[in-house]
């Protein structure tokens, strides 16, 4: 049998972390993806699949993108040279798109969260939300209206099988 050859429009990732709260937490305007500088030992943990998103942010300062309180733990083949697992890590994008960020936080009170992070052709990236916090009427009517869709397909699914 032979193998179909790999699709190269869509490239393959490989998910390692992601925040799961943050779309309940935050409304989501806008989406980037960005590199992550990272030490080697990082990069080895994180291929055995461990790092938690749950307490991370991201900061604009002098210019540069930094990522907060994202938990690597330290690599277990690791000698002295590992790493600190909650350093500070420097998030690359472009000059343009920081700038964009520096005026959009500026005017309103948005945050940058880290959606997931992932590898994508052998490199760590980090899904990056320009997000606006949810009061918690917006958390009630958000998931109001998932339960009502969840519903609606279910009445959908018992018709379509006879049931009703």
């Amino acid at each position: 049998m032979a193998k179909k050859p790999p699709n190269k429009s869509a490239p393959a990732r490989q998910i390692v972390a992601t925040n799961r709260k943050a779309r309940h937490n935050y409304s989501i305007l806008d989406v980037y993806e960005t590199g992550v500088v990272l030490v080697g030992t990082e990069v080895k943990s994180l291929r055995e699949g461990k790092a938690s998103l749950a307490d991370a942010f991201a900061t604009v300062d002098d210019g540069e993108v930094w990522l907060r309180n994202l938990h690597i733990p330290e690599y277990h083949h690791g000698s002295w040279t590992n790493h600190a697992p909650r350093r500070n890590r420097k998030l690359l994008l472009h000059r343009r798109q920081i700038d964009v960020l520096i005026g959009k936080i500026k005017d309103g009170n948005l945050a940058l969260v880290p959606l997931s992070m992932y590898f994508s052709e052998g490199k760590v990236k980090v899904e990056l939300a320009l997000a606006r916090g949810k009061q918690a009427h917006d958390k009630r009517q958000d998931m109001a209206k998932r339960d009502a869709q969840r519903e609606v397909v279910r009445e959908l699914g018992r018709r379509a099988k006879g049931m009703s």
